[in-house]
């Protein structure tokens, strides 16, 4: 490519981060061009040299989009060292990054793409988009339960050391034990919480879709590549949620 693009749309491409964290980094000096710190809307090609953090950037990588079934007992973590690291234990390719982290006691469909801005696009809490999980607690289920998780639950983000109230989701009883929801936030142990605040305690926890790529039949470790049509719906969910977000 000797075409110029924008320099944060340079970095994004590369699946390195999303554009508006690339404007960050530029903005505090920590890219540079050709070994100058670069200025913000600055444009470049293929023949610069880019560095994000002494970092050297390559772009236009082939884009990739897979899914991956996170078996139980696996964490969540870009470091190769981790011993428990899903890079570590499965056939990842190191330039993905993935898309809305599941805990570790948790299972079930993780994507991970090498796209910064479909990462950012995706993982963001305000664009509200639909993950849908299967849930097994310790005691049978009620009326008041179910009931009490649709229309909202008092947690505490243990993120920004603040009570929150959950948003109105659904819930869908599967049977004594087990249920489904559909959430489109993503606190930290989200659903966990919500649970506890009932006195019921999350036995498994299976995330089975995010926005319209299902788990369907896949195995426990198993990857593979989003499909075109499964991609080609995903843009368009993500389109129609910007727009359904814009009127709230």
């Amino acid at each position: 490519m000797n075409e110029q693009i924008r320099l944060n749309k340079y970095i994004a491409s590369s699946g390195f981060c999303s554009r508006r964290k690339a404007d960050e980094f530029i903005e505090q000096g920590k890219v540079s061009v050709n070994g100058k710190t670069a200025d913000m809307g600055m444009r470049v090609s293929d023949a610069d040299e880019v560095k994000v953090n002494n970092k050297v950037i390559k772009h236009d990588l082939p884009f990739k989009l897979v899914a991956f079934n996170k078996p139980k007992g696996y964490a969540c973590t870009m470091h190769n060292g981790d011993e428990s690291g899903i890079f570590k234990n499965f056939k990842l390719d190191n330039d993905l990054k993935y898309i809305g982290r599941l805990d570790k006691d948790s299972e079930g469909l993780l994507l991970l793409t090498n796209d910064g801005d479909l990462c950012n696009e995706i993982s963001k809490a305000r664009n509200q988009h639909e993950k849908e999980y299967v849930v097994t607690v310790n005691r049978t289920i009620t009326d008041d339960f179910l009931k009490g998780m649709a229309e909202g639950v008092k947690i505490h983000d243990s993120n920004k050391d603040v009570w929150v109230v959950t948003k109105r989701c659904k819930v869908k009883k599967r049977n004594d034990k087990s249920f489904s929801i559909i959430l489109t936030q993503g606190y930290n142990r989200q659903i966990r919480k919500m649970c506890e605040a009932f006195e019921y305690k999350v036995v498994k926890l299976r995330r089975i879709r995010v926005i319209n790529i299902e788990i369907g039949e896949m195995k426990p470790g198993q990857i593979r590549n989003v499909t075109p049509e499964e991609l080609t719906e995903l843009k368009k969910r993500i389109a129609q949620d910007k727009v359904e977000n814009a009127k709230q």
